[in-house]
């Protein structure tokens, strides 16, 4: 597959401190990349490198097979998509959309059949002459891409774009965005703090912390097979769990024995190298746990453990149960089936759980 978007060994500092660190990676042509982080990690940096708003202080960006160091952003084969979209409101909805096209010296009956085209396929037809104010949230996003893509560029950048939009309209968004890039088959490269936006819309996922980067792989492979303590607290819930590893350290099947500070001994797959007595960071996602009202009802061969309901978290097919493990008063959240078979659950009930130690990852600490 061709490669659209090459970064070798990209570095940059502020004041002497290191922002994005020596990043090699690369992104395929027609696929969608997510570069996924927390507020301050490096990823806004990294993505105004490559459009060219940044010099990097080290390394080379390739984009489309040429090198892009030194090249001005209205010179790279590269448009961007801001969270504030960044629309001309004295402008109609046609204008917006045609004015790349004009800037490059397009006839106007050009632009014009260009503009409709594009519209039509992001389901805007006729809606040239219209103002923006007149627009919802979801067609502004609409116009902003349509903007962009109607220049054909190589990468399509996108900063962030639906952290304007209210919750209902943000979901609805990540599936027109997800087709639209499929419909298009431009590459896009998109940064986000929202995990979901990530796992959701992307082929890949690069996970970013202090300025590199953790993991890449699948939203499955980021979700089931973490390689990183930072990589399975930061993609989708989990219940965490720091302690000891017991003598004699990794089991057979890849698994380890460790107890936690306060006494509760568990089970979990090893990534990684772990000693006996090392200390570790284990991390059990709430749906991998089992939960029953009588023991007997879960797995003989599972670890099963008896705990007090505290707390109810009621979201539909999201809801979840917190509760404390009777003797190390562990606090765990435990996602609840959808066949609503513990809709009538009260606090202060006991109740069994258990998870498989296949579906728990534990590491070595990294914590001073």
């Amino acid at each position: 597959m061709p490669i659209d978007l090459q970064a070798d060994q990209i570095g940059k500092r502020y004041a002497g401190q290191p922002a994005v660190k020596d990043l090699s990676f690369t992104v395929e042509r027609g696929s969608f990349f997510s570069i996924l982080g927390p507020s301050g990690c490096g990823k806004t940096t990294l993505l105004r490198m490559i459009a060219g708003f940044l010099a990097p202080d080290t390394g080379q960006i390739h984009i489309g097979g040429q090198p892009m160091n030194g090249v001005a952003p209205n010179r790279r084969p590269v448009n961007m998509v801001f969270q504030h979209l960044a629309l001309f409101p004295m402008m109609s909805v046609g204008e917006n959309v045609g004015y790349g096209l004009a800037r490059r010296g397009l006839k106007r009956t050009e632009i014009a059949k260009k503009v409709g085209a594009m519209l039509e396929r992001v389901s805007l037809a006729g809606m040239q002459d219209k103002r923006v104010d007149q627009l919802s949230g979801g067609q502004r996003q609409r116009v902003a891409i349509a903007r962009s893509l109607v220049l054909e560029p190589t990468l399509l950048l996108l900063d962030e774009p639906l952290g304007a939009l209210d919750l209902k309209l943000r979901e609805h968004m990540k599936i027109e965005l997800k087709q639209l890039q499929a419909s298009f088959g431009t590459t896009f490269v998109y940064i986000t703090h929202d995990q979901s936006e990530a796992l959701v819309l992307s082929d890949h996922v690069a996970v970013m912390n202090a300025g590199s980067f953790e993991q890449v792989g699948t939203p499955q492979q980021l979700y089931y097979q973490p390689q990183t303590p930072f990589v399975a607290g930061f993609v989708g819930a989990n219940n965490k769990l720091s302690g000891k590893a017991a003598p004699p350290g990794a089991a057979a099947d890849g698994l380890v024995a460790f107890n936690t500070a306060e006494g509760l001994s568990l089970h979990a797959r090893a990534v990684g190298p772990i000693n006996a007595g090392q200390a570790v960071e284990a991390f059990v996602r709430p749906e991998a746990i089992s939960l029953a009202r009588h023991a007997a009802e879960l797995p003989a061969e599972h670890l099963q453990q008896a705990g007090q309901v505290e707390s109810l978290l009621f979201d539909g097919a999201n809801s979840a149960v917190l509760l404390r493990e009777a003797a190390s008063r562990t606090e765990f959240r435990i996602a609840l089936p959808q066949t609503g078979r513990f809709a009538d659950l009260r606090i202060g009930e006991t109740v069994a759980f258990s998870f498989d130690p296949q579906h728990a990852v534990c590491f070595a600490s990294t914590s001073a």
